[in-house]
């Protein structure tokens, strides 16, 4: 049986922080909309309850009862959650006389086991514009700040589960003992063993597997990537060479990619077939501009190629997918009662066409959370610690009409700039990077020759999930001998550019 906390969302940005930060103390935890019902399972052992965009006192403000939930497991309300808190239980929540946000200097009151290895002072991170004015009854203040009169709490009295609140955010980075508080939450106050490991997870997910599978075949297209490659493997680990893996070359992947790829699967010891398609896809390819129709006829051909191979391997009845947890957090629309879930997948389009059974095993672990299983399952570390490369590949960094020329001449680059990262131990410094071909020839000189010949973006971010992303501060002498690495070895590119937008307001892919 799995210990697990549960996460109510109330719409926080934070949210999903939360949850990492629970993760990283290897207690498995999972995110729910608030309004969404659970059952008390017996491996249940505690609830958390997330800041909100909202206030308290707006008229339909989000709401659950916290009372109900105290009689079965230990409550922690983290800013709106103790706001929530206090008011249901008859405390005075008000507007704050100054909006509080950003660094805040946390002072303990009292002793008590949730700040027990918290200093007496210590910085947190605030965002909220209401306040706890008055603690209900039955309540006691364990820290304020300087600024507001409650900063943590907790309900006294032994007719009920442990219920604590905070008004400050412990998962952020600038909460500097912020990990401590939750460490205390989910081990002295739940009683969670901190068994949720990576090698506990294989053994629980292959079990998993058998279970689900039975004695059926599982298809499943690969991509290189670090999330196909380890679902993959743990499905392998399950049912053996009954997992058909299907890698297809679509003709705008990086220089030699397919076949070091195929050679790692085979290392693996994978069960993989390469589909050589590169001429189907430039075909459907020509004349397409347009970003969005590119990535339609990548998208699509790439389905019809899957289904003929699909169609070479009797008894097929399930389609597997590296689907991990932020492709499926259901996420709360705080201002009505619908939900959103994003419908990623790896491969878009495939579930609908097959009709076949989805296996994802990796659907409840975040990025990082999968290269670690990665790294436990034995899988070469240059596929683990690959950077993300987009599905429709280079189609998406040649600006314009894709040719199989350009395609070389970007290959090219490309790989000179991810070695000269890798040679420079730049590589594992950023969070992805990857060369640009641009529609614009420029005038040049090499020798006594006038040259006219194309452009090339250089691009690298640092990010933790891609949502947001800065421009990666390269060294200029790298950069330099970047330029001159790429216009002295691939002939066609005489100019070599630094893109140093950040995401917002650009995005990390050109188009």
């Amino acid at each position: 049986m799995t210990e697990k906390i549960l996460i109510l969302d109330f719409g926080s940005q934070y949210t999903q922080l939360i949850a990492r930060a629970v993760r990283e103390a290897n207690v498995y935890c999972e995110i729910i909309p608030f309004h969404k019902t659970f059952e008390f399972e017996p491996g249940l052992k505690g609830i958390i309850l997330s800041g909100s965009p909202c206030s308290v006192n707006e008229e339909n403000a989000p709401d659950v009862d916290i009372q109900a939930f105290i009689k079965e497991v230990p409550v922690l309300g983290v800013c709106y959650g103790a706001q929530l808190t206090a008011k249901r239980f008859g405390g005075l929540v008000a507007k704050s006389n100054k909006r509080e946000y950003g660094r805040a200097i946390l002072q303990r009151t009292k002793e008590d086991v949730l700040l027990k290895d918290v200093s007496a002072t210590s910085q947190v991170w605030m965002s909220h514009s209401d306040t706890i004015k008055e603690l209900p009854e039955g309540f006691e203040l364990l820290a304020t700040t300087e600024s507001i009169p409650v900063a943590a709490f907790k309900k006294n009295g032994t007719d009920s589960k442990a219920l604590y609140g905070v008004q400050f955010h412990p998962e952020v980075y600038h909460s500097t003992e912020g990990k401590k508080v939750l460490h205390s939450f989910l081990v002295n106050i739940c009683g969670c063993s901190q068994d949720w490991t990576p090698a506990h997870f294989i053994t629980d997910t292959v079990e998993a597997l058998k279970k689900q599978i039975g004695d059926r075949k599982v298809i499943m297209a690969l991509s290189g990537g670090v999330d196909s490659t380890v679902a993959a493997t743990l499905i392998h680990r399950a049912i053996g060479d009954r997992l058909f893996g299907i890698f297809v070359d679509n003709g705008v992947l990086r220089k030699n990619e397919f076949q070091s790829v195929l050679d790692t699967y085979d290392k693996i010891g994978l069960n993989v077939k390469g589909i050589d398609a590169k001429e189907r896809f430039y075909t459907k390819l020509a004349g397409k501009t347009d970003p969005e129709a590119k990535r339609k006829v990548i998208g699509s051909l790439f389905i019809d190629v899957f289904q003929e191979e699909a169609k070479k391997i009797e008894g097929i009845g399930l389609l597997g997918q590296g689907t991990i947890y932020p492709d499926v957090i259901e996420s709360v629309s705080v201002h009505g009662p619908s939900v959103t879930i994003k419908s990623h997948h790896n491969v878009g389009g495939l579930p609908d066409h097959l009709h076949l059974e989805l296996v994802e095993p990796l659907r409840n672990l975040f990025k990082d959370e999968v290269r670690k299983v990665g790294r436990e399952l034995g899988i070469p570390a240059e596929m683990i610690d690959r950077h993300p490369f987009p599905g429709p590949g280079l189609a998406i960094r040649i600006l314009g009409e894709i040719t199989e020329e350009k395609v070389q001449l970007l290959q090219e680059a490309d790989h000179l700039y991810i070695k000269g990262l890798k040679d420079n131990n730049l590589y594992a410094t950023v969070w992805q990077a990857g060369a640009i071909l641009l529609p614009v020839k420029s005038v040049g000189v090499m020798g006594d020759e006038r040259t006219y010949e194309f452009t090339v973006a250089l691009r690298a971010v640092s990010s933790v999930d891609g949502m947001t992303a800065d421009w990666s501060h390269l060294p200029y002498e790298f950069l330099a001998n970047m330029s001159n690495e790429i216009i002295n070895n691939v002939r066609g590119i005489n100019r070599v550019v630094y893109d140093i937008s950040s995401k917002p307001p650009a995005t990390i892919e050109w188009e």
